[in-house]
């Protein structure tokens, strides 16, 4: 008899004693884990796996692409911009990212949403967003299902471009025993300064979303608890791959070119790694001297990234 029935059992022999009636209690059920709901192949290497996330109460898909090879395999969570590849823009629409994976052993898990969200944990529901605990999801939800679902080492990089490169130096910080490598292709890692307030607000201000649902009041104690450059020794130990461009149009490029947006991605990219150097974290920096955020320019940074990955997660 488990210390819960006995606990009963007393409790009913007291009431009894007293001449109360006694209500037995029946325990609460769990609620219920993240878990597979539905999968579909996406051609011969990669397949599309929709998984239910109980802290945002949705379903969302991830294109997964199995490692090669025989044995457990470490995973590498890859993130997409601003419109979270529902929007047809995404690693999976424009690049080759199926190809250039089909022969490593690795697990590339993508998911689809997150659209102007930062992938982070608001902390109330957005009129615009709805729920977004994507932090809780990326870090706890998706690995647990994937590691049971593909047997994998437990080993886990994850990496970002535009928005979302900020958004995976965050989840490197905020979850440091999660993964072993971060990359940020392009992007801004942010502070809780007013230059960098006004960077996340104007992404998510696309959206239609107040950023004051996310973490708060623009400045305050939860900006803070996500300032990039204040926490960035939670780094210490792990690879870190940052790149960015100079936003002049080059051969590089694939697409219609946003220079300006490269240049600051440069600037950010630029700051941060400097900040690293400050701290004495070693950091791989590639400032490269043409390319104008477009897709071409991103699909070089993963594959000159992959092999630093690699070698941190055991690939």
């Amino acid at each position: 008899m488990t210390v819960a029935k006995y606990l009963l059992v007393f409790l009913g022999v007291v009431a009894v004693g007293l001449g109360l009636s006694f209500v037995s209690v029946r325990p609460v059920s769990a609620a219920p884990a993240a878990h597979v709901v539905g999968e579909a192949p996406l051609g011969a290497a990669a397949v599309r796996v929709d998984v239910y996330s109980p802290s945002m109460d949705a379903v969302v898909t991830n294109r997964v692409i199995p490692a090669a090879g025989d044995g457990p395999a470490p995973t590498l969570y890859l993130l997409t911009g601003i419109g979270g590849g529902e929007d047809g823009i995404s690693w999976w629409d424009d690049t080759d990212v199926v190809r250039f994976f089909a022969d490593k052993h690795v697990n590339v898990v993508m998911p689809v949403g997150g659209a102007f969200s930062m992938y982070t944990d608001w902390q109330a529901d957005d009129p615009a967003l709805g729920r977004n605990r994507w932090q809780t999801y990326l870090t706890e939800e998706l690995p647990a299902v994937v590691d049971e679902r593909l047997g994998t080492t437990g080993r886990n990089a994850v990496a970002g471009v535009s928005m979302s490169a900020a958004s995976a130096v965050d989840l490197a910080i905020q979850a440091p025993g999660r993964y072993r490598a971060v990359a940020a292709y392009s992007g801004c890692p942010w502070a809780a300064d007013p230059l960098g307030i006004a960077f996340v607000t104007a992404q998510v201000g696309r959206g239609g979303a107040d950023p004051a649902n996310m973490w708060g009041p623009p400045g305050g104690d939860g900006w803070r608890a996500h300032d990039a450059f204040a926490r960035a020794d939670a780094l210490a130990g792990k690879t870190v791959y940052l790149s960015a461009a100079s936003g002049l149009p080059g051969t590089i490029d694939r697409g219609l070119p946003f220079p300006p947006i490269e240049a600051i991605a440069n600037a950010c990219t630029a700051a941060f790694a400097g900040r690293l150097a400050q701290l004495g974290i070693p950091a791989v920096h590639v400032e490269r001297p043409a390319g104008s955020h477009t897709w071409g320019l991103f699909e070089r940074d993963l594959h000159e990234s992959w092999p630093h990955l690699a070698s941190a997660i055991g690939a």
